[in-house]
């Protein structure tokens, strides 16, 4: 696939995007997350899932491969995908409810991973990204849990969430079957005194060779 042609799935997939909240009876959470690749390509993707409420590592999995696709801002979706893809398809277990680090509808054409990802699984998916990739927002204040909205072409596209006082906050979007109230509300239940949700953190550890600080 060209980056051109890349371009136009996103668009085309970007209307499919449920913006409705289906997310019930949640008893398993994953967090997913893919790091840099190294000097010869490849990159190593991590799944955790943990039981909620407790947020106990229930079963993880890590995958290393050379990715295929180019780096090309915006089309990080096409590079990242197939190897959490491959992560996934490791599980046991079914999550109910799947954060990613990255981006959700906060994306110029509406599509980033977590979206993405959402639809390729039919499961309910909420973007959590480190830094901005599109809109503006108004500043947020220091208490945790304030938020402000994340606006892009005049379209509230995400929250820019403080998950805890004196740090940065994080970037929350739709990423599928979700709305952002909901994914607001689920990214701070999954918070443990950390700036980023547990799911991802420890995701985020185990991509970057720390398997042993996901046990619970």
């Amino acid at each position: 696939m060209t980056p051109l042609q890349a371009r136009q799935a996103q668009l085309e997939l970007a209307a499919m995007v449920s913006t409705q909240n289906e997310v019930c009876d949640v008893r398993l959470i994953a967090g997913v997350d893919i790091s840099a690749p190294d000097t010869e390509g490849f990159a190593r993707a991590a799944v955790v899932v943990l039981s909620y409420p407790e947020l106990k590592t229930a079963e993880a999995k890590i995958i290393e491969q050379r990715v295929t696709f180019p780096y090309i801002p915006g089309l990080l979706s096409f590079r990242e995908a197939p190897l959490i893809l491959a992560a996934c398809e490791e599980l046991d277990s079914e999550p109910d409810l799947i954060l990613i680090d990255g981006q959700g509808i906060a994306h110029p054409r509406r599509l980033g991973l977590a979206s993405h990802l959402g639809l390729l699984w039919d499961k309910p998916t909420i973007g959590c990204a480190k830094s901005r990739l599109c809109g503006e927002h108004q500043l947020v204040p220091q208490e945790p849990g304030s938020y402000a909205e994340l606006v892009d072409k005049d379209e509230v596209v995400g929250a820019v969430l403080r998950t805890r006082r004196g740090v940065n906050p994080i970037y929350v979007s739709i990423g599928h079957k979700v709305d952002l109230q909901a994914a607001i509300a689920w990214v701070l239940r999954c918070c443990s005194g950390f700036r980023i949700p547990e799911p991802t953190r420890l995701a985020h550890l185990a991509a970057g060779k720390q398997p042993k600080a996901i046990v619970a």
